[in-house]
Formats: C-alpha cells, sequence, structure tokens
C-alpha cells in the first residue's frame, strides 16, 4: 500500500474521511516534529521524578501552543516563527543615564519589520521600565568546565 492510501472500502470511510484523518496525523507528526527540534528540542529525558517530567511536558505543550498563536499571526506576511523571533532578539533595552538625575530604561521605536510583527501577535511593549539594578543569580553554579564557553 502506498503512502496516502487505505485498504478500508468507501462504504467503511469515504474518501473524504480519509482525508481528513490524513491531514489530522499530518498536523500531529508536525506538533511532535515542532517539539523535538526547533525551539522547543524536547528530547527524551532521565528525570528521576515523574511530577519533574509532567511539568516538563506541559511547559513545552504551553510553548507549541505560543509557536502556533504566532504562526498563524505572521503567517500574512510570509514569516516563520524561527525568523519573527529572529528579528525580535534586535529590539533591545536602552539605558538613559543623564547627570544628576535617576536612570531610566527605555526601548526605541522598532524598525517597520518588527513594528507588524508586534502588531499582528497583538502585543504592546511598555514605553520605560524602570529596573531595580538586582543582578540575578542561579542557585546552581555552573561547573568550572563550563565558564569558559
Amino acid at each position: 500500500m502506498l503512502l496516502g492510501q487505505t485498504d478500508l472500502t468507501p462504504a467503511q470511510a469515504p474518501k473524504e474521511l480519509v482525508h481528513d484523518r490524513y491531514k489530522a496525523l499530518a498536523s500531529v507528526e508536525y506538533a511532535f516534529r515542532t517539539c523535538k527540534t526547533g525551539h522547543l528540542e524536547v528530547r527524551p529525558i532521565f528525570l528521576r521524578r515523574a511530577e519533574r517530567t509532567r511539568a516538563h511536558a506541559f511547559v513545552v505543550m504551553l510553548a507549541y501552543q505560543i509557536i502556533q498563536y504566532l504562526a498563524s499571526c505572521w503567517s500574512p506576511l510570509d514569516v516563520t516563527v524561527e525568523e519573527g523571533l529572529h528579528a525580535l532578539t534586535t529590539l533591545c533595552l536602552v539605558e538613559v543615564a543623564p547627570k544628576n538625575a535617576p536612570r531610566s530604561h527605555c526601548l526605541p521605536i522598532p524598525r517597520d519589520a518588527i513594528a507588524q510583527l508586534l502588531r499582528r501577535a497583538d502585543i504592546t511593549l511598555p514605553k520605560v521600565f524602570s529596573l531595580s539594578g538586582t543582578r540575578v543569580s542561579t542557585k546552581k553554579k555552573l561547573p568550572s568546565e563550563r565558564l569558559g564557553q
């Protein structure tokens, strides 16, 4: 049997039903492929606790829903999610530090391509940020062999 063919008779399943099932199967296969590669990179992981495994899978499914949303928002722009996210990485926070005045941080007006991505995804960025100056540190330090990378 060739790919895309079935051994069901038309009485068992009309061709429209078979076609819809193949489309649904292709959609599921695409979702698994997206979760295993690209931004999400779910891999077989060896966690010792079941709740951590479930939490990891849950976060990946949430991320996949975000990817689906962005793909639907950006499809008229002919931009993939990966390309759109890469373009958004060029948006930078600028520190304004006048003499004898408090420092502030702001986002410059994004260029047209980035503004269009944000508008399509219905994202409004704040104009000004007030950062506390606190540095974030993880509890677990990197192994010394990774510090040089």
